[in-house]
C-alpha cells in the first residue's frame, strides 16, 4: 500500500477555502498536491489563496509555497521541491489523465460542475450541490454553525442560504458586491483601515462604498471583469490587519474535516 505522502491528491479550486484545506494537508505530510483553477481566478481573500499563482507564477500562504505549472515536468519539479502545484484546467481534464488517489472538489460553486464519484477511489466534495453516495463518497458541510465541517456519507449538505457568515456581529453588511457589469478599478489595498462610507473602488461609473468600519480583509484583483452582484470585497469589523494574511477559522475547520475523511479511509 502507498504511504500517505505518496498519495496523489487533485483539488478542484485554489481559492480561500481550498487553500486552507491544502495548507492543512501539506502540513500533515501530503506532498503530492495539484490544484486546478480557471485562467483568471476571482478570489477576494487573495492574501490566502493559492490561485494567485495563476497570475503571479507563485504564491505563499502561511509559509507554504505554491507554483504555477504547465506540464508534467513542472509538476514533478514542484513536488520535488516541496511545493504545491497549481495548473490552469477549468474543465478538470487532468483528473482523467492522472487518475489521482483522492479528488477534492473545493470550488464551493454551490452546484456540481462535473465531479463524478468514479473520478478517484476517494472523492470528497464541499458544500451544497453534491449527493454523497451518488456524486462523491463524502460531502463536507460548509455552512457556518453547529454542523460546520460535518462529514456526510449519505445525502447532501445544507442548502445555500445566500447569507455570509457572522463576523463581529455583521453578515451581509461586511461583503462588498458589484453594482454593475464592467472592470473593477481601485487604489485600495488589502489590510487598509476602512471607515463606513469610504469609496473602495469603481465598477464602470458605479462607486463601491463601505457599509461598515473595519479592515479591508479581501479585495478582488484590480482590473477584473465583474458582473452585477459578484462579491468583490470583504470588510472585517474586528479591525485586526493580521487576519488578512492567515487562514480563517472556517477554512481550518474544513481542512481538518477533509483530513479526517482521508484518514478514515487510508488508515484503516
Amino acid at each position: 500500500m502507498k504511504a500517505l505522502k505518496e498519495r496523489v491528491i487533485i483539488m478542484k479550486g485554489a481559492g480561500e477555502m481550498a487553500s486552507g484545506i491544502a495548507c492543512r494537508l501539506h502540513r500533515s505530510g501530503f506532498s503530492r498536491l495539484l490544484m486546478l483553477e480557471t485562467s483568471f481566478p476571482l478570489a477576494v481573500r487573495r492574501e490566502v489563496s493559492f490561485c494567485e499563482a495563476v497570475h503571479d507564477g507563485q504564491m505563499a500562504v502561511e509559509g507554504i509555497e505554491a507554483v504555477r505549472i504547465e506540464d508534467g515536468a513542472g509538476l514533478a519539479h514542484a513536488w520535488e521541491t516541496g511545493r504545491i502545484a497549481v495548473m490552469v484546467d477549468p474543465k478538470g481534464d487532468t483528473v482523467g489523465r492522472m487518475q489521482p488517489d483522492i479528488l477534492i472538489d473545493a470550488t464551493i460553486a454551490k452546484r456540481n460542475l462535473g465531479t463524478a464519484i468514479t473520478d478517484a477511489p476517494l472523492v470528497i466534495a464541499l458544500g451544497p450541490g453534491f449527493t454523497a453516495g451518488t456524486d462523491c463518497h463524502v460531502v463536507v458541510e460548509t455552512n457556518r454553525g453547529h454542523n460546520l465541517g460535518r462529514l456526510i456519507t449519505a445525502g447532501q449538505a445544507e442548502a445555500n442560504t445566500g447569507i455570509p457568515g457572522n463576523i463581529g456581529g455583521f453578515t451581509k453588511e461586511r461583503v462588498l458586491r458589484a453594482k454593475a457589469n464592467g472592470p473593477f478599478t481601485t487604489d485600495r489595498k488589502i489590510g487598509d483601515q476602512i471607515t463606513k462610507g469610504d469609496v473602495i473602488g469603481q465598477v464602470g461609473t458605479e462607486a463601491v462604498t463601505a457599509p461598515i468600519d473595519g479592515i479591508l480583509r479581501g479585495l478582488i484583483r484590480p482590473g477584473s471583469q465583474v458582473t452585477t452582484g459578484l462579491k468583490i470585497g470583504d470588510i472585517d469589523p474586528r479591525g485586526d490587519a493580521g487576519y488578512c494574511h492567515t487562514v480563517s477559522e472556517k477554512a481550518r475547520a474544513l481542512g481538518g474535516s477533509v483530513l479526517e475523511a482521508i484518514l478514515a479511509v487510508y488508515n484503516r
